[in-house]
């Protein structure tokens, strides 16, 4: 083959690679938008997840199945022994009808948030911030990452906002 007979220059295939580079570049900044996104609703998928379940099921009536997914246990009735100091009844007390909420008929989470870490550690679980009832004042769960437990949160919303004035217009953003 001699320089007279090489391949014919074809255009396109520089610009084929400019698309596919584009492209890339492209999807790899909307992940790192939708990661870091305030709402935390993309990073903490899983505890917004287990937070809307355990509400879902409050609103369908299926206590049974949130007083489960409270406790971190969806097999909780085969050793119920195990839950003696918050029992199912003090549970629908507390979450059923007569609770501070009335009947649980809508919620709406507005935010998933990390605690700032305390040390080196970081922190055990997140605070899923909550509208029920369409409340102004949000309710906020603690929900651990390992055991996927709910409990109350141990902090309130000015303190997990106080240096992040993103996830504060976020998190208020109903209110």
């Amino acid at each position: 083959m001699t320089l007279l007979d090489a391949k014919e220059y074809d255009p396109s295939r520089p610009r084929r690679t400019r698309v596919i580079i584009g492209s890339a570049v492209l999807l790899l900044i909307t992940c790192a938008v939708l990661w870091f996104w305030p709402t935390g609703r993309f990073r903490l998928w899983r505890e917004w997840s287990i937070a809307n379940r355990f509400f879902r099921s409050i609103e369908q009536r299926d206590f049974d199945t949130a007083y489960g997914l409270y406790n971190g246990d969806p097999e909780w009735k085969e050793h119920p022994e195990k839950y003696q100091q918050y029992t199912l009844s003090q549970f629908k007390q507390d979450w059923g009808p007569s609770s501070n909420f009335g009947t649980i008929r809508t919620h709406e989470i507005d935010c998933v948030i990390e605690p700032p870490k305390s040390g080196f550690a970081p922190p055990s679980g997140v605070v899923v911030v909550v509208r029920v009832n369409h409340l102004h004042d949000p309710t906020l769960l603690w929900i651990e990452k390992k055991s996927h437990t709910i409990t109350t949160s141990p902090w309130d919303l000015e303190f997990l906002t106080r240096h992040s004035p993103l996830v504060r217009a976020a998190c208020y953003h109903a209110g």
